[in-house]
């Protein structure tokens, strides 16, 4: 008697049989044992699996589990800001927070322009800001080393930081490295054209035939290359090499920037006036 398995290979089962095949006339074929094992592919996956790439069962369900995480934690934020605003008066719990009446797709978006410049109810603040609430601000991807680490580096709270300290990311940052930390965090770029603004119209009475204002609007929303390019005339840079390195030499481009909005700086140090300038390309 010969045993044989045999399995039927297919895109989206298996099938095998284990049977016992007779070799003469006194024994009698049997099938020992068969099945099959279903493996529903959708298109995509069908399509990835005859190609010979890799399938995780696990990436749909990461990414679901996800989208509820972002859910739950996105409807916490609210009822904490709901409840914040009830207790200090601005709604009550019978409040209507959507959209009200006729043409209303843009009514909240339009009560946030508004509110930068005029007075609105207490009510439309609440939904500018339970709007503004949807998002939470993110995380740096990078790793800060302090008392807690490995955590994540929170731009919001560094953001908070400098508003409520009155800082420049400069001022910061080089208080932080004059501290002896070693880590740079990520920052909103509203932050760092702010920055940008200050240093510039403080250099300007020093510079003023060099920081014009078509020199300013010439450089928005340029890259590194093109900024040295731009810039190399009117500063007369040459291509000095700088003497510093390592952590001292990112210690002195902060203290530039440290020292951009409240002293004149050396325009004969091309480096340092180019770090300043463009300190929001960073």
């Amino acid at each position: 008697m010969k045993r044989i398995l045999g399995l039927d290979l297919g895109t989206a089962s298996i099938g095998w049989a284990l049977v016992n095949e007779a070799e003469n006339k006194n024994e009698t074929s049997e099938i020992i044992k068969l099945g099959v094992r279903v493996n529903p592919l959708t298109v995509d996956e069908q399509t990835d699996f005859e190609k010979g790439r890799p399938l995780s069962v696990n990436a749909d369900r990461t990414l679901k589990r996800g989208a509820r995480r972002n859910l739950q934690r996105f409807k916490q934020r609210r009822k904490n800001l709901i409840e914040i605003l009830i207790s200090n008066g601005f709604i009550t719990e019978n409040t209507s927070l959507t959209e009200i009446g006729k043409e209303t797709t843009h009514q909240t978006l339009a009560l946030r322009a508004k509110s930068a410049k005029n007075q609105i109810e207490k009510e439309e603040f609440a939904r500018v800001l339970l709007a503004i609430n949807k998002k939470r601000g993110y995380k740096s991807s990078r790793k800060a080393k302090n008392e807690e680490e490995g955590s994540l580096i929170d731009g919001m709270a560094v953001a908070k930081e400098l508003y409520d300290n009155n800082f420049t990311i400069g001022q910061y940052v080089y208080q932080l490295l004059e501290g002896g930390g070693t880590y740079v965090p990520d920052f909103y770029r509203s932050d760092l054209q702010s920055e940008f603004d200050m240093v510039w119209k403080f250099q300007k009475q020093f510079y003023p035939e060099i920081l014009t204002n078509k020199l300013y609007k010439e450089l928005q929303g340029k890259g590194k290359k093109q900024t040295w390019a731009i810039c190399k005339e009117p500063f007369d840079i040459v291509g000095e090499k700088r003497k510093t390195r390592g952590k001292e030499l990112k210690k002195e481009n902060y203290k530039w920037r440290y020292e951009g909005i409240s002293q004149q700086l050396n325009l004969g140090n091309s480096s340092a006036v180019i770090r300043i300038i463009f300190l929001k390309k960073r």
